[in-house]
């Protein structure tokens, strides 16, 4: 079943529900009424004429009332469609008279006496329904509502009088009620379903929308968005597609930047193993064919050496990334004076700073203790001085330290050639390069993953790192250290 269909058939049951309740109620009520009114109206004339029996009764009068005074009444009844009988103390109808009328007389069984005595009126909703063991009809032919009012003169039973009205007029105003009610309903039902086609088929667009835009996304297109204004849950649904497809299209392009980054990673990794392999090639065809003098044997055994270096170099980083990206280092963490190591690392990397004619300086306190690993913080810091080398020239790189509340923080500012918003978003990423033309200082940081091992190592530490960074101004990269029981594990 279509779906617009079903919100139809959703809308119509709520309303055939409702409708039916309401109509039940209100037939009913109606119905209640029209008997309680009828009810009430009999009563009233049977206690009217109790208290005229009552006044002949004290008067010394044989007859409760009247014969003909009764039957001037009954012609006056008739108009209203009222029948009326009457009773005497010793259970005799004394009106309509059977022999003077082709009406039989009634009896009245003793258990509606017993009740009458006691002073209780009696309700008969319908008198060819009754539970009475003698027939009690007004009539054999129409069906009555009726009661039975006693009357009493000093606590006495003096007579009784039975009045009724016919069925049919008692539930005229019912049954109108029910004819009114069909039309209604019958009204009700065509304006329902015009009100629920227009409501399902408005949000039936909406989901058509939905729909079609779901289908151009699986066709690859991340370009589409959905308008909506409303607030409703649809709406709402809309707004959560527009982010979702958002967060497709940036995820794609993100992959695709990765795999252009991948693919210009892997031709500079061929060029720069190509360059040491033709060279360790030549060389050992020279020594094979003797085409390498004897004195420049020496340099050439070197120059296989420091290629051979170069292409271990390139397979470790990758080999060390890969570990440390994997949780497959253990970390032997303690805490000791990083002040030592960072003096320590001027020292190692003064030589690369100079070639570049760079100057590194360090303003740190005399004792900086520090909770890591104390072989993987070296790496750390290595790596983050040498990538300021790398992009610094005629320039100073500042390392600076301090401690926290709940660890140390250690910043590396250069003062080279800065990096863009977009550079910074991915600069932690496998294989980026800033600055893919500067590859230099012997070969080293040419792989791109430098960086990314310091981010895979301080979040194992439990640490953080941020960078700022302006083109052409430089670069700072803040890594903080947190104390033992202080440390925040991030998941990748």
């Amino acid at each position: 079943m279509k779906l617009i269909y079903q919100h139809m058939l959703s809308f119509l049951l709520i309303i055939l529900t409702s409708i039916a309740i309401i109509g039940y109620s209100v037939i009913n009520f109606e119905s209640g009424q029209a008997y309680e009114t009828t009810y009430q109206r009999l009563e009233g004339y049977g206690s009217s004429l109790g208290e005229l029996a009552l006044i002949r009764n004290q008067e010394g009068k044989k007859e409760l009332l009247s014969v003909k005074f009764l039957t001037k009444l009954q012609l006056i009844m008739q108009s209203d469609d009222l029948r009326l009988r009457v009773y005497n103390a010793k259970k005799e109808q004394v009106y309509p008279n059977s022999k003077n009328t082709d009406q039989p007389e009634l009896k009245l069984p003793n258990s509606i006496w017993k009740q009458l005595k006691l002073g209780n009126g009696i309700r008969i909703k319908n008198d060819h329904q009754n539970d009475m063991k003698t027939p009690a009809r007004l009539s054999n032919r129409d069906a009555y509502t009726s009661v039975l009012v006693p009357w009493f003169s000093n606590d006495k039973l003096i007579g009784v009088a039975w009045l009724g009205a016919r069925i049919k007029n008692v539930e005229q105003p019912v049954n109108l009620a029910k004819k009114n009610l069909i039309s209604a309903f019958v009204v009700t039902m065509m304006v329902s379903l015009i009100l629920s086609y227009v409501l399902s088929y408005y949000s039936l667009v909406k989901i058509k929308r939905l729909s079609r835009a779901t289908r151009k996304v699986a066709e690859g297109n991340l370009d589409v968005r959905i308008n909506h204004k409303g607030h409703d849950e649809i709406d709402q649904l809309a707004g959560d597609f527009n982010s979702m497809v958002k967060a497709l299209k940036e995820s794609a392009e993100a992959v695709k930047a990765q795999e252009r980054r991948r693919d210009q990673f892997m031709a500079d990794a061929a060029h720069e193993m190509r360059t040491p392999l033709t060279t360790l090639n030549g060389i050992l065809e020279g020594l094979e064919y003797n085409a390498i003098p004897e004195e420049a044997k020496p340099k050439s055994y070197q120059l296989m050496h420091r290629e051979t270096n170069r292409l271990i170099r390139l397979v470790n980083e990758n080999l060390d990334y890969e570990k440390i990206r994997n949780n497959q280092i253990t970390l032997h963490k303690t805490n000791f004076d990083a002040n030592i190591l960072l003096n320590d690392l001027k020292t190692q990397l003064k030589t690369n700073a100079d070639k570049e004619n760079d100057t590194i300086e360090l303003e740190i306190p005399e004792q900086l203790m520090i909770y890591a690993d104390r072989d993987r913080f070296t790496q750390i810091m290595v790596n983050l001085v040498q990538n300021a080398i790398q992009f610094t020239k005629n320039g100073k790189i500042t390392v600076s330290a301090k401690r926290l509340d709940h660890g140390a923080q250690i910043a590396v500012s250069d003062t080279g050639i800065g990096m863009s918003k977009d550079q910074i978003k991915y600069i932690f990423e496998r294989f980026y390069k800033a600055d893919p033309s500067r590859a230099k200082l012997g070969g080293k940081g040419e792989s791109g993953l430098g960086l990314a091992i310091v981010l895979s190592l301080i979040k194992q530490h439990g640490g953080k790192i941020s960078v700022e960074s302006t083109p052409k101004k430089g670069s700072t990269f803040t890594v903080v250290f947190f104390d033992k029981g202080f440390e925040e594990y991030v998941k990748d």
